[in-house]
């Protein structure tokens, strides 16, 4: 088997196990009584996003190893996915912006390569 097979399962296993661990623990038992859905619901909440984040990083990676000039697309894309999602919780916003946005950086760097 591939290295490269090996550390993307590995990537793609840790920002998923993140994405649901992180906001259990950021958010403190503390506060879980205070949330109207409880512990639960900020699990199930948490879902969307780290299924959107597990699809990136899979989707993407091989393409990046492939044409390097993606990178920067790509990291500005899940930093909008990450940022949108916090500030809104719309899982539907944050992909759409992401996705705006990555098209936009990828367009604007083709452009200033052709100069």
């Amino acid at each position: 088997m591939s290295s490269q097979i090996l550390l993307l399962g590995l990537v793609v296993g840790i920002v998923n196990f993140l994405f649901r661990y992180l906001p259990l623990r950021l958010h403190g038992r503390k506060n879980a009584a205070a949330m109207p859905r409880g512990m639960t619901g900020l699990l199930l909440d948490s879902i969307g996003i780290a299924s959107i984040c597990a699809l990136l990083v899979v989707s993407s990676l091989p393409e990046i190893l492939q044409h390097h000039d993606r990178l920067v697309p790509t990291l500005l894309g899940f930093g909008l996915l990450c940022i949108t999602f916090y500030f809104t919780r719309s899982i539907i916003f944050s992909t759409l912006l992401s996705a705006l946005g990555y098209g936009v950086t990828w367009k604007l760097l083709m452009m200033a390569t052709a100069l």
